[in-house]
């Protein structure tokens, strides 16, 4: 990560007693909706994810704007909180576009430091009413160009295996432009923006090729912010993915614990259990160094 914090107070790894029980909620109600087995469930519709399933995690929960201020309609917590809530995502499997929305939108909105793009957006993204997604974060692609139009400013380019590319009502593209690359706003029409879906490996992360043929953008902010923004995603994409790898984790153990084989458990046989201890110590390497990441995002948020 770019900004690291060399004397992090140990405290800010460990849990809060209300991110616990933040925790607990969370468990409780993807266990409820978003099971691993109800996965291709919540990926029907039009806009690949449960509309309803996102209505319910912004109005029962408030995942949604947990890390957004309050003055842009949020709960006003910090970034450990939405990690709390990206993690047991992954461990459900929630096919919601959580990571584009959440994970790097959001906070490229914050991070561009523009207030008028903040009220018209982040309120929309806390109350579950929009979802969002950002593209041209590859400085080896090569890439989109803001260029001027008769009102305003116009994108011509494309951008490839965007998240939620196919589906987000609001793309954050990072454009080039001759003073060096800024981010814009584009609300997505037919007529001007192409989006392609690919079909990826996982199905529950949808991607897309996103093509932008004069489409109409607004600036958002005055200057590049990829950094900062990225660190969160990164950061909240280790969270999800630790979460997940903990769910796969514990149904092996369940399953060693079942099957036998030569009349015991193969749980009891010690090839078994030297690998899955292989795996918990990675796992757990991997859970502290997401707790490091989140720690630092938090303290710079």
């Amino acid at each position: 990560m770019h900004h690291l914090h060399p004397d992090i107070d140990p405290r800010l790894l460990s849990e809060t007693e209300e991110q616990r029980e933040l925790r607990t909620v969370l468990r409780a109600f993807f266990t409820e909706v978003s099971g691993p087995e109800d996965v291709r469930k919540h990926m029907t519709g039009p806009r690949g994810h449960d509309e309803t399933l996102w209505a319910r995690l912004a109005g029962e929960i408030g995942v949604q704007g947990l890390a957004i201020p309050e003055e842009y309609g949020g709960s006003g917590f910090t970034f450990a909180e939405l990690a709390v809530a990206m993690e047991e995502s992954g461990r459900a499997l929630c096919s919601a576009p959580l990571l584009p929305t959440v994970g790097l939108a959001a906070p490229a909105l914050l991070a561009s430091g523009d207030r008028q793009a903040c009220e018209r957006y982040l309120p929309h993204i806390a109350n579950g009413t929009l979802t969002a997604t950002v593209a041209g974060l590859h400085d080896d692609e090569p890439g989109i160009v803001a260029g001027p139009a008769r009102e305003g400013t116009v994108l011509r380019g494309a951008a490839d295996f965007v998240l939620d590319g196919a589906g987000a009502d609001l793309v954050l593209v990072r454009a080039q432009t001759p003073d060096g690359p800024r981010l814009f706003a584009v609300e997505p029409d037919p007529d001007t923006c192409v989006r392609t879906p690919h079909r990826v490996l996982d199905e529950t992360r949808r991607q897309a090729r996103v093509e932008f043929r004069g489409a109409p953008a607004t600036p958002v902010g005055e200057s590049d912010e990829a950094a900062a923004f990225l660190d969160t995603g990164r950061a909240a994409l280790a969270a999800e993915q630790v979460g997940g790898s903990g769910h796969a984790l514990d149904a092996t153990v369940e399953f060693v614990a079942q099957r036998h084989q030569f009349g015991r458990p193969i749980g009891s046989f010690q090839a078994v259990k030297h690998r899955l201890a292989d795996v918990l110590v990675a796992l757990e390497a991997a859970r502290s160094a997401s707790a490091y990441a989140t720690a630092c995002v938090a303290l710079g948020s």
